[in-house]
């Protein structure tokens, strides 16, 4: 993941892309299990702010240390 992400809000398929996931069910699966960054619907959409992204990262990679 780069370190610089987005100023914008990214979608499921942006996250797909930056984590190399297999398909984008992951993300929804994330999100079902509620394991993943936090996100929101915008009307049927879902989108992730991108600071909320970084501090999932950040969080998950104090897990591992």
């Amino acid at each position: 993941m780069s370190p610089e992400l987005p100023n914008r809000f990214l979608t499921p398929d942006d996250l797909v892309e930056m984590f190399e996931l297999p398909s984008v069910e992951t993300v929804y699966q994330w999100r079902r299990k509620r394991t993943g960054p936090r996100g929101f619907r915008v009307g049927r959409h879902l989108r992730f702010d991108p600071t909320d992204v970084r501090a999932w990262v950040d969080s998950r990679i104090g897990e591992a240390a």
